[in-house]
């Protein structure tokens, strides 16, 4: 009796264990695991097109983590996409950085990468980066390649 108890112990411990790991791996595919503490700035910044952006997002710089996307909303003015990110205070961007939409690997996951500028002016809570390049759109890409061999096909046609 006493062996059949401690089997179910050892049983529950792993079920516990288990349920534990699939709960740490869920919040960090939701990008939730980084329950950050450290205070922040919100920078805001424009882009033609975010692609799959999402809330939540990193934004790195030099492959590090420095913040996360707070916010995406559209500019009903310039019709351009607004995104505001969450920047750690630990650190400081001069103000003549430059936002890009990247993408981790070939299908992963996208982000914001800031590149540093030069400028000794740092960027201060409110702040908007100015310089800007959107997200590079896989279906754009292959559409451009399919018109322009479409297009090469047609000139060898027409020379014959």
């Amino acid at each position: 009796m006493m062996k059949r108890k401690t089997l179910d112990l050892w049983v529950g411990v792993f079920v516990a264990i288990g349920l534990g790991a699939l709960l740490f791996l869920a919040l960090k595919v939701g990008n939730l695991a980084s329950f950050s503490a450290e205070e922040t700035y919100l920078v805001k910044a424009n882009f033609d097109n975010i692609g799959g952006l999402k809330k939540r997002a990193p934004v790195k710089s030099a492959g590090v983590v420095v913040g996360r996307v707070e916010d995406i909303g559209f500019d009903t003015e310039t019709y351009e996409a607004t995104v505001a990110m969450a920047i750690d205070k630990r650190y400081e961007f001069p103000k003549d950085t430059s936002a890009k939409i990247l993408t981790s690997g070939l299908l992963g996951e996208q982000y914001i990468g800031l590149t540093a500028g030069g400028d000794t002016a740092k960027l201060k809570n409110g702040d908007k980066i100015k310089i800007t390049q959107s997200a590079v759109v896989l279906e754009n890409l292959i559409s451009q390649f399919l018109f322009s061999k479409a297009a090469d096909g047609n000139k060898d046609s027409n020379s014959k």
